[in-house]
């Protein structure tokens, strides 16, 4: 387990200082590292329409995109910053993976004219509709340590949707921020992850204090070893060594008898 403490809710896990679980959906494609450009890592589709990028050092650590074809300009973008859990964003990249591997470009499709389609699994999770300026939606987690806000009003703001996590602050609050373009079913899918009890394993003196007094942390357990079969547990008692020359006396066998006396001839 890497940490040993498990984080619930997992939106508030914070990032751990890598990205491996976010990649882990398409660990399959290829990887470009780059020495220069804001983006350390690019890894791509294998036809190069799909691009996530991960800045190590930067606060905007993740930028996915897709385009319709390999050398245009991204028809969609999410742009994930550092303190978001690569949990989160592992639930974007595997509907990608899905996406791309179906064939159908869906990853490409238009939005929902209904903005209930990109939010049902927040709505089905007891998420609460909050009063927000007019044209604007938003809704609230019910321990209200997170939330979505969607301006479908304003398609130019590149800010479309924006789901959050965390008290604000620079070093605490989570944003994944999805431009107006995106699918409904990739922001559906990346707000189930919101919802998803599964903890996320965490090193505790790693974790933001302001975290940590939010989130609901209990110790990771060690699996136990696997419980020995009958096949694994040598005998206790050796086998009795037979002595040379001597045969078990549960044996069928017969031992070479002695020479028996020579019969008399018979008289004649």
């Amino acid at each position: 387990m890497d940490g040993d403490v498990h984080v619930a809710p997992r939106y508030l896990a914070g990032s751990p200082g890598h990205g491996d679980a976010g990649f882990a959906p398409v660990a399959h494609w290829p990887h470009h590292h780059l020495d220069e450009g804001p983006h350390q890592l690019v890894v791509t589709s294998p036809d190069h329409r799909i691009r996530i990028g991960w800045a190590g050092d930067d606060y905007d650590l993740w930028t996915i995109s897709a385009a319709p074809d390999a050398v245009s300009g991204p028809q969609w973008t999410a742009i994930v910053n550092q303190n978001t859990p690569p949990e989160l964003v592992a639930a974007l990249t595997t509907a990608l993976a899905q996406d791309w591997a179906d064939g159908q470009d869906r990853f490409l499709a238009a939005p929902s004219l209904y903005w209930r389609d990109g939010v049902s699994p927040l709505i089905a999770s007891g998420w609460k509709h909050e009063a927000a300026e007019r044209g604007a939606v938003e809704l609230t987690a019910p321990d209200g340590n997170a939330g979505l806000y969607i301006n479908p009003t304003r398609r130019d703001l590149e800010d479309g949707t924006q789901l959050w996590a965390g008290p604000a602050g620079w070093d605490t609050r989570a944003e994944i921020t999805f431009t107006p373009r995106t699918p409904s079913h990739l922001i559906a899918a990346t707000a189930a992850a919101f919802t998803d009890p599964t903890p996320a394993a965490r090193w505790r003196e790693s974790l933001h204090p302001k975290l940590a007094a939010l989130a609901q942390l209990t110790p990771v357990v060690p699996p136990r070893p696997p419980v020995p079969t009958p096949r694994d547990i040598p005998p206790r008692l050796g086998v009795r060594p037979v002595p040379v020359g001597s045969i078990p006396r549960w044996s069928t066998a017969t031992t070479p008898s002695a020479a028996l006396p020579a019969r008399p001839a018979a008289r004649r």
